[in-house]
């Protein structure tokens, strides 16, 4: 059924997406198609130019910079995130460097992630670290320059800091945010080892432990060359360790975690890369200059008889196999048409070919369906459609794979051995993975949605995030003035009304993010997780009253389900909201604007 545009909608779509000369969501789907058609051989564009629209314009579309950047005169990359090199550490980059390589990258509207970790303590021989800041100086400098990029002119970029564990600073860099507006770019993050976790499970003391040399303070203070060949710094207990990464979550809604044995044991070239970091929002683990393509598709588009008002409502798995299969196509040709910011990413990029296909509008297709959320049921149904996208697109890069070759680094044994992810595939996958390889590492990513969704998905939900609410304000930067605000309804919310005339309450299956219980949002992530080969990105909201003893249970539940990450969300009264609830509204859900500034 045709819903008439909203004007947000409209508007997200103006400013963000459309070229000059396009006001429809038509136009962008024509150039979108058209420029990612020029991959494929001169006698097939045509064909494949409007297999393309077609599957864009019924719900399988690119993420923003793809949506925005393809088949424009922009020097601007269509690919959205990427993890790149520190200067000053284990990379033999000079600080100096590091800094002008993300630049480059956020100038051409990507976002960075980076791994802190190797560079030096507050604490180290000021001579012997003089490469490089420490770690919390260092990220003030990432976010002084860009900071000053974004004043310039270009698109606001985004950042990821992760920092192990086992850092001597990890403590200064998990309260970083506390209190004050710092690092306004960055989402943070604590990459956690199992061996931590055990630590803080049966109360044990943890070694803080760095390469290099302390000063002459630590050294009075304890500091000694370990077994490993380290300097540790001090020891200290893992419990407290713990306790105050955890309050620093619950006050400030960051660091999140990365719990990276995790992502390191299930990541698909395990054997070939090392992961110590993610992009922006956290749903691509990446190696140093990586990058990760993305493309979601609209679950809500896929529901036959929603609601069940003509018959018991259904999931097309069959066209969403199809979708799968194009989708696959598209993002691969990004890869080969796409305007790089430095060689070393194209190079990794051609080498492992990753792509993501990816999700939006899972909570309204669960609503269409009649399904809870946070129901044993919604997570069955959320699965069905997880395994239909991962089993469709691991076929499609085998078939790729028969007409283009697979990517160079490709090895059989990792895909096909014992405990790899062949193992969970249908067999005709798995045959014709034996017979062709695969065109593509990795396949199957969930990022955030937001602006996107807005653009072409008349404001479904936000990737697999529920619902903020159904009608709702909504804070909008247009055309880099101030904020103005526009009312947003939810697309699910807005088929209901229009199939049920006269009814104004939404009936029990439509849940908010509020309305369901932490552990429920954690289940559905552990639900979707194995169906993933790179990672998801979402926020659980908690209520504001939670101990922090809720947190670290919560946090462990996570670990323990073999999830990748997690982040928290508790609303703060004293921050200023993006999103809130319209004066006539049904009451709203209360999440977190999820809106990655990249990869929505």
């Amino acid at each position: 059924m045709r819903l008439s545009v909203q004007p947000i909608c409209f508007q997200v779509l103006a400013d963000r997406y459309a070229a000059p000369g396009e006001s429809l969501a038509a136009q962008v789907y024509a150039r979108v198609a058209h420029a990612l058609a020029q991959a494929e051989p001169l006698d097939k564009r045509a064909e494949i130019s409007r297999l393309f629209r077609r599957n864009l314009e019924n719900g399988a579309i690119g993420a923003g910079r793809i949506m925005a950047n393809a088949g424009t005169a922009a020097h601007a990359t269509m690919v959205n995130c990427f993890v790149q090199p520190v200067g000053g550490g284990r990379s033999g980059l000079s600080f100096a460097d590091g800094i002008a390589e993300a630049c480059k990258t956020l100038a051409m509207g990507g976002g960075v992630g980076y791994d802190f970790s190797p560079l030096p303590p507050a604490a180290a021989d000021a001579d012997a670290s003089s490469a490089a800041p420490a770690v919390c100086q260092a990220i003030d400098r990432y976010e002084e320059a860009c900071a000053n990029l974004r004043s310039a002119g270009s698109r606001r970029g985004a950042q990821m800091a992760v920092l192990s564990c086992s850092h001597p600073d990890i403590l200064e860099f998990a309260g970083a945010k506390r209190g004050r507006r710092r690092w306004r770019t960055f989402n943070v993050s604590v990459a956690v080892t199992d061996a931590f976790l055990d630590a803080v499970e049966r109360d044990d003391a943890w070694a803080l432990e760095h390469a290099a040399r302390p000063g002459a303070a630590a050294i009075a203070a304890g500091a000694v060359r370990s077994e490993s060949g380290l300097w540790r710094y001090r020891v200290e207990s893992a419990r407290a360790i713990w306790d105050e990464i955890c309050r620093q979550a619950l006050h400030s809604s960051e660091p999140g975690l990365l719990y990276i044995d995790t992502i390191k044991r299930t990541n698909n070239l395990r054997a070939l890369e090392s992961i110590r970091a993610t992009n922006p929002c956290g749903e691509q683990p990446l190696p140093e200059y990586g990058c990760c393509v993305l493309g979601p598709i609209d679950l809500s588009r896929l529901v036959r008889h929603p609601f069940g008002v003509a018959a018991p409502p259904e999931i097309d798995l069959a066209r969403l196999g199809g979708m799968v299969r194009t989708q696959v196509r598209m993002l691969d040709n990004v890869i080969d048409l796409t305007r790089w910011p430095l060689p070393a990413q194209e190079q990794e990029a051609r080498a492992k070919r990753r792509i993501g296909v990816g999700v939006t509008g899972l909570a309204d297709m669960l609503a269409m369906m009649r399904l809870r959320y946070d129901s044993e049921s919604g997570r069955a149904c959320a699965q069905a459609v997880a395994r239909c996208i991962r089993d469709h697109a691991y076929a499609a890069s085998a078939a790729l794979a028969a007409e283009r070759g697979p990517f160079p680094l490709y090895r059989a044994q990792d895909y096909l051995a014992a405990g790899a992810i062949g193992d969970t595939l249908p067999q005709e996958a798995r045959q014709a993975i034996a017979e062709h390889g695969l065109r593509n590492s990795h396949l199957v990513s969930y990022a955030p949605t937001g602006s996107v969704s807005l653009a072409f998905a008349d404001n479904c939900s936000n990737g697999i995030e529920p619902a903020y609410g159904w009608s709702y304000r909504r804070r909008l930067r247009v055309g880099g003035e101030s904020p103005v605000e526009m009312t947003a309804e939810n697309h699910a919310w807005r088929l209901w009304k229009r199939l049920h005339p006269g009814q104004s309450a939404p009936p029990g299956y439509f849940l908010g993010a509020a309305d369901i219980a932490p552990e429920d949002h954690v289940a559905m992530l552990a639900a979707l997780q194995p169906y993933v080969d790179a990672s998801i990105s979402k926020t659980v909201p908690v209520p504001g009253d939670w101990p922090v003893e809720r947190v670290q249970a919560l946090f462990m539940r996570g670990w323990r389900a073999g999830l990748k990450g997690l982040t928290i969300f508790r609303p703060d009264p004293g921050l200023e909201a993006v999103m809130s609830p319209a004066p006539d509204a049904t009451a709203p859900g209360g999440s977190p604007a999820q809106d990655c500034r990249i990869c929505g």
